[in-house]
């Protein structure tokens, strides 16, 4: 069979690896991708050959209407030459019109109902969508697609994710306790955050915790600029894009917006801060509610928070990620079963 995998977002990546390494044993794979800074690094990191087609469109929706529009009609020319019998996309808007419009067949993995503006333009032309145990299938039905093509696998997307290996870990000299900080996926349709909603948190973490030493890793160029302006020489900000598993092993505690990041350093047994107000966000809620992850937006209280999280014993939060992660079934599992629907 020959499969087209699109890829769009370092989490795409890093989810889509052990996909296409297990598929690549009986099928002709193509995996494309867009012209991104941290996918486009991180599948040099990962050793993952890619084909980029188009460019990411940055947060303005008039640059993202046009990036997408171009590369609707290059990823057509390659990928009509190619003559896929099926795609599996993570949510791609350009992917999924392209296999709608030269009729080939479409799974999709998606555990983010609340990116509202991209289910609306892939749901409707699924034929199977695969989703986390923990997502109710009417979330996305309502975008489009019918409830008995929704099939649930029971893991959870950033699990999976951080079971992965690294090949070069990063070195870093820790004389200090670490707080790694995530910035915000400031150009996603679906975020409510600026660059300057971390400011608080920063602020606060470098007056309350001044022993402490602040790693943030940014998304874009523009964060990484903003962030350096802001703080100088108080805190650290990579210039580089990193696998973040080799950087998280070093953190006492990691700090996120919610999303996949947050969820990963949570799996990796790291006491995690999300600083989401979303209760859109599933992940969070289920791991907040099962205690992994501890939900603050106050950035008045989350200096508290770390110095109780990195001051405790944490055997017991470590054996019940553990105990969670080996209830999950491998999605590849999943997914092969309806390869021949």
């Amino acid at each position: 069979m020959k499969i087209w995998i699109d890829i769009l977002t370092p989490k795409q990546l890093l989810f889509s690896e052990p996909i296409i390494k297990k598929l690549k044993k009986k099928h002709d794979i193509l995996c494309t991708s867009r012209e991104y800074r941290e996918v486009t690094e991180l599948a040099k990191i990962r050793n993952l050959d890619l084909i980029f087609v188009g460019k990411h469109g940055g947060g303005k929706n008039f640059d993202k209407l046009m990036k997408g529009t171009d590369r609707i009609k290059k990823l057509t020319k390659l990928v009509y030459r190619y003559n896929p019998d099926l795609l599996i996309s993570f949510q791609s808007p350009e992917a999924s019109r392209v296999a709608f419009g030269l009729g080939i067949r479409h799974i999709g993995f998606a555990d983010s109902a609340h990116a509202t503006a991209v289910m609306k333009l892939t749901v409707p032309f699924l034929d199977k969508l695969l989703i986390p145990w923990i997502m109710e299938k009417e979330k996305f039905a309502k975008f489009g697609i019918i409830e008995k093509n929704i099939i649930q696998y029971k893991a959870i997307d950033a699990a999976i994710i951080s079971k992965r290996k690294i090949s070069k870990h990063l070195e870093i000299e820790k004389k200090k306790k670490i707080v790694i900080i995530r910035m915000a996926e400031e150009h996603a349709s679906y975020n409510k955050f600026s660059n300057e909603s971390i400011t608080p948190i920063i602020k606060e973490i470098l007056k309350e915790l001044p022993d402490f030493r602040i790693i943030v890793l940014a998304r874009y160029i523009d964060q990484i600029k903003f962030l350096k302006n802001k703080f100088r020489n108080k805190i650290e900000v990579p210039s580089k894009v990193v696998d973040s598993k080799s950087i998280l092993r070093y953190a006492d505690v990691f700090i996120g917006s919610g999303g996949t990041m947050t969820a990963e350093a949570a799996f990796l047994g790291i006491p995690t801060v999300s600083y989401s107000k979303n209760n859109d966000y599933d992940v969070d809620v289920f791991l907040e509610k099962r205690k992994i992850v501890v939900r603050e937006s106050d950035s008045k209280k989350i200096p508290k928070i770390i110095q109780n999280l990195t001051s405790s014993n944490n055997s017991n939060y470590k054996l019940k990620i553990q105990k969670l992660m080996k209830s999950m079934e491998d999605p590849i599992g999943v997914l092969e079963k309806i390869l021949n629907f």
